[in-house]
């Protein structure tokens, strides 16, 4: 994937954020602060503002200009943790004018870690990576099995939206959803949600 299809698919994620932001903040509301939604679509809509100025740029550094707006626009944890994702696949990237999936893969693991790192969080919390790490995994081992990227995208996706009735099952230990302890189980977690539907974007345009 080249700078010109990266930008048209992040204004896809934009416009499906958009669109599911009611949903989402409705998510947020039984378990967190009742904004992620919202506060995500405000921040891709700042995102989507900024991507013509980036279509002479390599991929790296429209996902840079993307974490970084995302950090400074969205607001609770969302912004920095999605930021940091996003500006880590752009560090993992640099110098690559064609994104191929292996590349994806290891920029896709940098930015988990990042995100692991930033949240003091790993999997089985009731996070996003309950939906990011699962996804990685799949996508792995189909590449590793088939080497075809649309197959591999399809396990990820798949993967995911498991992880994301995964997180209906357990109870949440971070962030504000910790606090209602085994109440937050049944609702499925807001970040693992839209973590899935920006994947499916990407998925559907390979």
């Amino acid at each position: 994937m080249k700078t010109e299809k990266l930008i048209a698919v992040i204004g896809k994620i934009a416009a499906k954020i958009e669109q599911q932001k009611d949903f989402l903040t409705e998510l947020d509301n039984v378990i967190g602060d009742g904004d992620h939604g919202i506060n995500l679509a405000r921040g891709f809509g700042e995102v989507v503002k900024k991507l013509d100025t980036l279509r002479e740029k390599e991929p790296a550094d429209v996902f840079k200009s993307v974490g970084m707006t995302l950090v400074s626009t969205v607001g609770g944890a969302s912004g920095p943790l999605y930021g940091t994702g996003f500006m880590k696949l752009g560090a993992a990237l640099k110098g690559k004018e064609d994104i191929t999936l292996p590349d994806f893969l290891e920029a896709f693991a940098a930015a988990i870690e990042g995100i692991k790192l930033r949240g003091k969080s790993d999997r089985g919390e009731k996070t996003m990576l309950d939906a990011m790490i699962p996804a990685k995994e799949a996508m792995e081992a189909s590449w590793q099995e088939k080497g075809d990227t649309k197959a591999a995208f399809a396990a990820g996706i798949a993967a995911a939206q498991e992880g994301v009735e995964y997180t209906k099952t357990i109870a949440a230990t971070k962030g504000r959803a910790s606090y209602l302890g085994k109440r937050s189980i049944g609702h499925q977690d807001p970040g693992a949600t839209s973590f899935t539907m920006m994947l499916e974007i990407v998925g559907g345009e390979i």
